[in-house]
């Protein structure tokens, strides 16, 4: 019962330890141009969500001043832009 409650307590490091000993019997899973397709998951994939999870991570606050900014910024140069058509 002691393990099972271990386990439960540190299922990250379980999952890890189940990854890595996964990818060491089936490597070909991972390799590019494999079912897994690491050349796209990583590159956008998992960049974007870690992106992402950042932005969730961010105070109401400072997101809402920030998109503030941001659309300011974004407004006055569209319309300075317009100015020399």
């Amino acid at each position: 019962m002691r393990l099972l409650e271990r386990m439960r307590k540190d299922w990250f490091m379980v999952g890890i330890v189940l990854a890595i000993a996964g990818a060491k019997l089936e490597p070909s899973i991972g390799v590019n141009g494999g079912p897994l397709k690491p050349e796209i998951t990583v590159s956008y994939i998992a960049v974007a969500t870690i992106f992402f999870n950042s932005g969730l991570s961010l105070k109401t606050e400072f997101a809402d001043s920030r998109l503030h900014a941001s659309a300011c910024v974004f407004c006055s140069d569209f319309n300075q832009g317009s100015w020399w058509k």
